[in-house]
């Protein structure tokens, strides 16, 4: 998605991300991020609601990133993994995990699957957010396709790690509906991820709402709650109201020290 999605040349890109980072509020320093929720579309309409998730990472000890989201392109079950060692950007290669896919994901409905990653935008434009706020991290990619919610809460579970794992959902909201529709929509989707309500998610109000859904599980199970960052949608950056894009993110925060 380089030269799309993000800049291409790299200067370019560090230049970009600087700036977004540097323009994303900051959270109170006790609070840390155990997992976040960040829009993947490209960064001129999306770029500095994520970069208000992506800013709360600096400074932090993280080694390990759980980046999961919706397969967009190709349909299978269960939650997939790619043969890849690395995914690359134009700020270099991110390693991938494979001892953690090998020992933490043996369940059935867990499976290779090159063919759902090879085209995924979802995770990649994840990354260079990610390459500018952290030290040297290894990545756990997982894409969604037909599971249940507590299929993705399972595999959030067996890689929630300590304050070394960071997981990341990807995902944006709804889609193309009218400005004053999606505005409605929206704020009810958002209420549900800060409430909780899983059950009341699903693949209208957002395209990542499996993974969504799982995330909310698994954080209630560790008593974490859902922050919100940034609300908006692509009316807002372009002025064309009439088919929107939403986008969220939000922040699950644990009190420095307290245990997972």
């Amino acid at each position: 998605m380089a030269g799309s999605f993000y800049p291409a040349h790299p200067e370019r890109l560090r230049l970009d991300l600087s700036g977004l980072l540097a323009n994303a509020p900051v959270l109170p320093a006790h609070r840390r991020a155990k997992a976040l929720i960040a829009p993947h579309a490209g960064y001129d309409y999306s770029g500095a609601v994520a970069a208000q998730a992506f800013a709360r990472l600096a400074g932090g000890a993280i080694d390990r990133v759980v980046l999961i989201g919706p397969a967009h392109y190709v349909a299978f079950r269960g939650i997939a993994f790619p043969r890849a060692e690395a995914f690359a950007t134009p700020l270099g290669a991110v390693p991938v995990d494979q001892n953690a896919l090998a020992a933490s994901l043996d369940v059935p409905f867990v499976v290779q699957n090159d063919a759902a990653h090879a085209p995924e935008h979802a995770l990649e434009v994840e990354l260079p957010f990610l390459q500018a706020v952290l030290g040297p991290f290894a990545l756990v990619p997982l894409l969604v396709g037909e599971a249940s919610p507590a299929e993705v809460a399972a595999v959030l579970g067996r890689l929630w790690g300590g304050p070394e794992t960071l997981i990341v959902v990807s995902s944006d909201l709804s889609h193309f509906h009218d400005y004053k529709t999606a505005r409605r929509k929206d704020e009810a989707t958002a209420a549900a991820i800060e409430s909780g309500a899983w059950a009341a998610l699903g693949p209208s109000d957002a395209c990542g709402a499996l993974a969504v859904a799982g995330l909310l599980i698994e954080a209630e199970r560790r008593g974490l709650k859902a922050h919100r960052l940034a609300l908006c949608n692509s009316g807002d950056v372009s002025g064309t109201r009439d088919r929107v894009v939403v986008y969220g993110s939000w922040l699950f925060g644990e009190v420095a020290g307290a245990p997972d």
